[in-house]
């Protein structure tokens, strides 16, 4: 029993060439688009495109909606600690840091 014997060069170049003269046949041989059916497809994509736009507007302002009610019970919650508040706490931290120390 004879083994696999590879393709030569010429053998892969006439394979391909086949390949694609079948795949030019198979494309012509299609029957061209009706314009009548190309302009609903057309419509249709752009209703499409239309819908996924105006979700994304709507999820950019839930979003932003959201943003703005952390932000705001967040000020809420806790002020920001003013200059003299930090300074004392910083003051406190070294001292306490010292007496350990002793």
């Amino acid at each position: 029993m004879a083994g696999y014997k590879e393709p030569g060069l010429e053998a892969r170049r006439a394979a391909a060439t086949s390949a694609r003269d079948k795949a030019l046949a198979k494309l012509k041989a299609r029957a061209p688009l009706d314009p009548a059916v190309q302009a609903e497809r057309l419509a249709a994509a752009k209703a499409r495109e239309e819908m996924q736009a105006e979700k994304r507007e709507l999820l950019k302002a839930k979003k932003a909606q959201e943003l703005a009610e952390k932000a705001e019970l967040a000020a809420k919650v806790a002020p920001a600690p003013t200059e003299a508040e930090r300074k004392a706490a910083r003051d406190a931290k070294y001292a306490a840091r010292k007496a350990r120390k002793k």
